[in-house]
C-alpha cells in the first residue's frame, strides 16, 4: 500500500518548510526553492518492491539543488530515474543540460551535485535505485545524467518496464518484487553499457532494441529451468540463428549468457547475511540449476571457490 504524503492540510505558510523535509526525507538530501508566493498542494505517493523506491511526485513550479554539502550528509548511493508525464523540467548534471518534456526520462546521481527546475505544476514517477545493484562503475554512470531519453531502441524498454512496474506495485509479493527490481537494474545496466558503446556499435538501432527485449524476457524467465533457445526465439518470432546472431556483440552466446546471468544471481543470494541466506541448494534450484553437483562445478569454475567456501568467507568476512 502507498504511504502519502501532501501539504493539503497545511496553511501556505507551513507548506514550503513541510514540503522541503518530506522530498529530502523520500529521495536524498536536497535544497528546494519554490517559486510560488502561495505554494500549491504538493503530494508523494510512495511505494517499494525489494530495493527499488517508486514516487509519484506532483507539485507546484520548484527547483531542487543537490549540493556538495549535501552529498555529504548522505544518499550518494542512489541514482534516480524519473518519468516525466506533466509539465517541462531542465536536469543539469556532469556539464549537460536534459530539456524534460512528458514522455521522456531522466538518470541523475545522487552522488554528485545536480540541478533540476521545474518552471511549471508538474508531474513525474521517480524510481530510486541503489548504484550497487548496476554492475557499473561511477564513470559509467556519467554516460546517462544530464540526458534526455525517449521512447526508442532500449530506452524504450526501460521507460515502458518501469511504467508497468509503478501501475500496480502492491500485486506484487515480496520475493517477486525483489526480482522485478533486479530486472529493473539489469535493464539500466544495458542502457548505460549501450551508452558507453560496449554493445555492437555496428548493429542497427533495431538490432539493438531487440537485444534488450530479448535480454529482459531472459531475465524474466531466468529462474525457470527449461528457458533455452529455442523458447526465447518462439516467444519473439525469430529463428534461433537470428538470436545467436544478436548475441555476438555480447561475446557469447546465448547459453553463456543465461548460465552467467544466473550464477551471478547465485552469487548475491550466497552472499547476504547469515541470518537471511538461504541454502546453497536452495539457491541453485532459485535460478534453474537442477543438478548441484553441476552448479557446484559451475561457480568454482566461475568465482575460484564452492558455493560453501564463497558463502561461508561472505559470513565471516
Amino acid at each position: 500500500m502507498s504511504v502519502v504524503l501532501s501539504t493539503l492540510p497545511l496553511s501556505g505558510a507551513e507548506r514550503a518548510d513541510y514540503w522541503h523535509r518530506v522530498v529530502s526525507d523520500t529521495f536524498v538530501p536536497l535544497d528546494v526553492s519554490l517559486h510560488e508566493r502561495e505554494p500549491s498542494v504538493g503530494t508523494i505517493a510512495i511505494d517499494r518492491l525489494g530495493p527499488l523506491q517508486i514516487s509519484v511526485v506532483e507539485a507546484g513550479p520548484q527547483t531542487v539543488t543537490r549540493e556538495r554539502r549535501l552529498i555529504s550528509r548522505g544518499g550518494g548511493e542512489y541514482m534516480t530515474v524519473t518519468l516525466h508525464h506533466r509539465g517541462t523540467a531542465r536536469l543539469t548534471q556532469d556539464g549537460r543540460q536534459a530539456l524534460v518534456r512528458p514522455g521522456t526520462f531522466t538518470c541523475s546521481d545522487a552522488g554528485r551535485p545536480y540541478t533540476r527546475e521545474q518552471p511549471d505544476d508538474f508531474r513525474f514517477t521517480a524510481f530510486r535505485v541503489p548504484k550497487q545493484g548496476l554492475g557499473v562503475s561511477e564513470g559509467d554512470l556519467r554516460a546517462v545524467t544530464g540526458t534526455v531519453f525517449g521512447s526508442d531502441g532500449t530506452a524504450g524498454l526501460v521507460a515502458g518496464y518501469l511504467s508497468r512496474l509503478a501501475a500496480r506495485p502492491a500485486d506484487f509479493d515480496p520475493y517477486t518484487g525483489r526480482q522485478l527490481a533486479q530486472t529493473a537494474a539489469d535493464l539500466l545496466t544495458v542502457l548505460v553499457r549501450e551508452r558507453q558503446g560496449r554493445l555492437n556499435p555496428h548493429a542497427s538501432e533495431t538490432a539493438r532494441g531487440m537485444l534488450a527485449r530479448v535480454k529482459e524476457y531472459i531475465l524474466r524467465h531466468l529462474a525457470e529451468p527449461d528457458l533455452s533457445p529455442e523458447r526465447i526465439a518462439a516467444a519473439h518470432h525469430m529463428s534461433v540463428r537470428y538470436l545467436h546472431k544478436l548475441f555476438r556483440a555480447e561475446d557469447a552466446t546465448v547459453g553463456r549468457w543465461i548460465h552467467r546471468e544466473r550464477l551471478e544471481r547465485c552469487r548475491r543470494d550466497l552472499s547476504r547475511p547469515s541470518g537471511t541466506a538461504p541454502s546453497v541448494s536452495a539457491v541453485a534450484q532459485r535460478w534453474g540449476f537442477v543438478n548441484p553437483s553441476h552448479f557446484s562445478r559451475a561457480f568454482r569454475a566461475a568465482y575460484g571457490m564452492s558455493p560453501r567456501e564463497w558463502q561461508s568467507g561472505v559470513r565471516q568476512a
